[in-house]
């Protein structure tokens, strides 16, 4: 497979996507969505544990109850995309590793007994997911606008009552408009952040 991936591919992904934050006035599909998910779901996680919960705003009510956890800063470009993913991590993921993992039942003890260690498994393994998810909507032709400025208490309120779901980050997603964007910032070079011992 010499050349794999494709050089379309990685421009698709990495080379050319930028963070968008505006957005054409093109639907996202609902079969779009499941199709993202279905690949970006088989990265891998620790034990399988899978743990990422996702939330598709997309509705008009949807959106008004996410505009309350929203800082200023983010409220136009959230609001004006298709789509917002509130990705989140379920601190109590190995409740279901009799289905992900049967082969690691006996780990379950370890994380209902230590909660530290369940959140940080849970918040490292998510968090993968919604990179691995953010990359396959991009190789699937879609933009993404990812961002931390927004109320976690007020939108786990609204999204994640009752469950042992906290968000974590959102990811706007949709058709970005490139004519606002500005020019790419810096990136380091390997020799800046990388060793090799």
């Amino acid at each position: 497979m010499t050349g794999y991936p494709h050089q379309d591919t990685l421009r698709a992904v990495f080379l050319e996507a930028r963070t968008h934050f505006a957005w054409q006035e093109r639907e996202v599909s609902d079969d779009l969505l499941r199709d993202i998910w279905d690949i970006a779901r088989m990265g891998p996680t620790s034990t399988n544990g899978s743990p990422m919960r996702v939330v598709f705003v997309k509705s008009k009510a949807a959106k008004e109850r996410l505009l309350k956890g929203l800082k200023p800063g983010n409220v136009d470009k959230t609001m004006a995309a298709p789509v917002t993913a509130i990705t989140g991590f379920d601190l109590e993921f190995f409740e279901r590793f009799d289905k992900l993992a049967p082969y690691a039942l006996d780990r379950i003890a370890a994380y209902r007994d230590d909660p530290d260690l369940a959140y940080r498994a849970a918040f490292r393994n998510a968090t993968l997911q919604a990179a691995y998810f953010m990359i396959v909507a991009r190789a699937k032709g879609l933009d993404c606008g990812p961002m931390s400025g927004f109320l976690h208490d007020v939108v786990d309120e609204a999204f994640f009552a009752s469950t042992s779901v906290k968000s974590n980050f959102l990811i706007n997603l949709g058709y970005g408009d490139p004519s606002v964007l500005f020019p790419r910032q810096y990136r380091f070079a390997f020799d800046e952040a990388c060793l090799i011992m």
